[in-house]
């Protein structure tokens, strides 16, 4: 290329290094072509693809030929409102920055964080801070791209499996009795992997649902009400597959923080199951929100009162209570009926329903009927007072 044509045509520069695992497409704009000409060799150098431009004019031109994952630009006293517009519409699209400045106006530098650069290199350029402020701000850049596309392929992932299990229960909702069986044993599994992630049996679903149904029974509802609460209350505690497992399997008492974690699997399990056309997950929905608000108002998510708090969630509240202290646990024996009694009467009117926690006390002949007949395999029950 001889002396007319420089400043006229944008260099290219094709990799001299080996090629790395992240490699870049690169731009510099820059009109000094010693200082340009440093630039593409030393990006070259280490890999990355390079084109250079001398003026704005012929970076435009680059640019809608093809994409730029870096720019590397002079933010100096000749940058113009055109100038700094093409940085700005580079960075937007998703280009990382690097900015040239003059080692003696710190006001370049300002412009240059205003502008979203990544690092920058004082001029005149020494080619031990080029090499390494281009090797942090491209391995920077590397870093950002790969947890945007880390952080989209997840949510596209959760999304897609969050699709698809609503859209299987809602064509199982959709169709008539004849497949009303497979539809329960379906929601009952799906339940089932919040439970393995908690460390609690298959049985405590079982229990906890059919008390959920006597207790619903006993207070006058309908049969359909009733065995919509008995099928949909399995899934109370659905949220929890979204708790991280540092949290969900640690042993001893929460943190204030870790706590704070802990009890976003009510709201969660509501996200995953609202809005669909199902009455079925709707009262599931239901449920998962509210089955640890308290009476009194000092429970979760929202801090609901009295009859503010669905009949559904209240009555789950008790059954999943007295099942998970009648139960062994990894940090507790069972408590008989009697200590489990004592300690729900406790909470009468403050954690649960006065009246339908009466109602459920005298329904307590059902209530040791299912808990026998569905008892864990490593604790057979026959239905008397056990535990401390």
């Amino acid at each position: 290329m001889d002396s007319q044509q420089i400043g006229q045509v944008p260099d290219r520069v094709a990799s001299k290094g080996p090629t790395v695992r992240n490699s870049n497409a690169v731009l510099v704009v820059e009109r000094d072509d010693a200082t340009r000409s440093l630039l593409l060799e030393r990006i070259a150098a280490d890999g990355h693809r390079c084109d250079g431009a001398s003026t704005i004019e012929q970076a435009r031109t680059l640019t809608a030929l093809q994409h730029y994952d870096f720019l590397i630009a002079s933010i100096g006293g000749n940058s113009d409102g055109a100038q700094v517009e093409f940085i700005r519409s580079l960075t937007a699209a998703g280009a990382g920055l690097l900015a040239l400045t003059d080692r003696a106006d710190p006001r370049q530098v300002e412009l240059a964080y205003k502008l979203g650069a990544l690092g920058f290199v004082p001029k005149p350029i020494s080619e031990f801070e080029l090499a390494f402020s281009l090797r942090t701000a491209l391995n920077q850049r590397h870093l950002e791209s790969e947890n945007r596309a880390f952080n989209l392929r997840m949510q596209q992932e959760v999304l897609k499996q969050t699709k698809e299990l609503l859209d299987t229960i809602s064509r199982l909702e959709r169709t008539e009795m004849r497949i009303r069986r497979s539809q329960e044993e379906t929601i009952y599994r799906l339940a089932r992997a919040a439970e393995f992630r908690d460390n609690e049996t298959g049985r405590h679903l079982q229990r906890m649902s059919h008390y959920s149904a006597i207790l619903a029974r006993k207070t006058g509802l309908d049969h359909d009400h009733c065995e919509l609460i008995r099928i949909a209350s399995p899934m109370h505690d659905i949220g929890k597959i979204g708790i991280p497992d540092q949290i969900l399997y640690k042993n001893g008492k929460h943190t204030p923080e870790e706590f704070e974690v802990m009890k976003q699997h009510a709201e969660m399990g509501y996200t995953i199951l609202k809005g669909s056309h199902s009455e079925l997950l709707d009262t599931a929905a239901i449920i998962a929100w509210t089955h640890h608000e308290k009476f009194d108002g000092s429970g979760y998510p929202r801090g609901l009162t009295g009859g503010a708090i669905p009949f559904e969630g209240r009555v789950v509240a008790i059954a999943d209570v007295f099942d998970a202290l009648t139960s062994k646990r990894v940090y507790k024996p069972a408590f008989s009926v009697e200590k489990s009694q004592s300690i729900m009467n406790d909470g009468m009117g403050k954690h649960f329903d006065p009246s339908l926690l009466g109602l459920f006390w005298e329904s307590m002949d059902e209530v040791l009927e299912i808990r026998q007949r569905h008892s864990d395999p490593e604790e057979p029950d026959t239905g008397m007072p056990s535990g401390g």
